[in-house]
């Protein structure tokens, strides 16, 4: 189970991780150097999933009851 200061910590991460990514995605293609290798933009979505999943998990850490019981 992660505590309260490791989820902030990843959360933190996947949030620069998501902006870097953006960053990068948002710039034009250089045709000079060849088509780009790296998905940026796909990158970028799977970051900001994960920074959904640590913002859930903190509301769970804090009390909030999410999913059934």
């Amino acid at each position: 189970m992660l505590d309260l200061p490791a989820t902030l910590i990843l959360l933190v991460a996947f949030a620069a991780l998501a902006g870097f990514c953006g960053w990068r995605g948002a710039r034009p293609p250089d045709l000079r150097k060849g088509p780009r290798l790296i998905p940026w933009r796909a990158l970028m979505v799977l970051s900001a999933v994960g920074m959904l999943l640590m913002l859930v998990h903190l509301a769970n850490l804090f009390g909030v009851e999410t999913g059934r019981r």
